[in-house]
């Protein structure tokens, strides 16, 4: 079982509607227990850093977060969930994040329109990491985020440009983050989450 974590600060439904039609077995939760026993952990998370954290906290999640990443099991932070797992976020202020990934999430100050919002294509930084297995380069994924994560790079697999270098898909060990929302982006979406889902059960074994 794959849980997504469940702190009031994420669309879940279609999350989980995602998951159920690449048939990979979920539930929601905020159970600690059921966290600590589940196959693999998805954080999503829609709105402001601090608030989310803040949620997190009030929902006694992030310890457990960060418990379960260091079990070795795969997480993945899907938008605003990838930018919880940097070390800290200054939307409206300085916050702590979970720590899971060096870096900070600084806003996306650029000529271009922010939020950036819409589709833009991957280019790949880690070509060999198998969750871009089943896509290819230039394909389109969904964007909506005003803010980014600024860090060393070493954490990128994947990249969009958008007045900058975007960070898209990040991985430190067992913990990944997709910027996008894989949920809102039809098949190339879809076909990234089976890869998480084949990695997941390939540990399992």
């Amino acid at each position: 079982m794959n849980i997504i974590a469940d702190y009031g600060r994420g669309n879940l439904r279609s999350l989980k509607n995602a998951l159920d039609r690449i048939g990979m077995e979920t539930e929601i939760s905020s159970s600690p227990q059921k966290i600590m026993r589940a196959d693999s952990l998805i954080i999503p998370g829609v709105g402001a850093f601090a608030d989310a954290m803040d949620a997190m906290d009030a929902a006694g999640l992030t310890q457990v977060i960060k418990d379960f990443a260091k079990s070795g099991k795969y997480v993945l932070g899907i938008c605003l969930g990838m930018q919880l797992m940097y070390e800290k976020g200054y939307e409206y202020g300085e916050r702590e994040g979970l720590g899971l990934i060096k870096g900070s999430i600084r806003y996306l100050d650029i000529e271009e329109k922010v939020p950036h919002m819409g589709w833009n294509d991957l280019k790949f930084e880690k070509d060999s990491d198998p969750v871009l297995r089943k896509i290819k380069e230039g394909e389109y994924v969904y964007f909506v985020h005003s803010y980014y994560a600024d860090s060393d790079g070493s954490e990128i697999v994947a990249y969009a440009e958008y007045g900058t270098k975007i960070p898209a898909i990040v991985r430190q060990g067992n913990i990944y983050g997709m910027q996008f929302h894989p949920e809102k982006s039809g098949d190339t979406g879809e076909r990234l989450l089976e890869a998480y889902r084949d990695m997941v059960e390939k540990r399992r074994l």
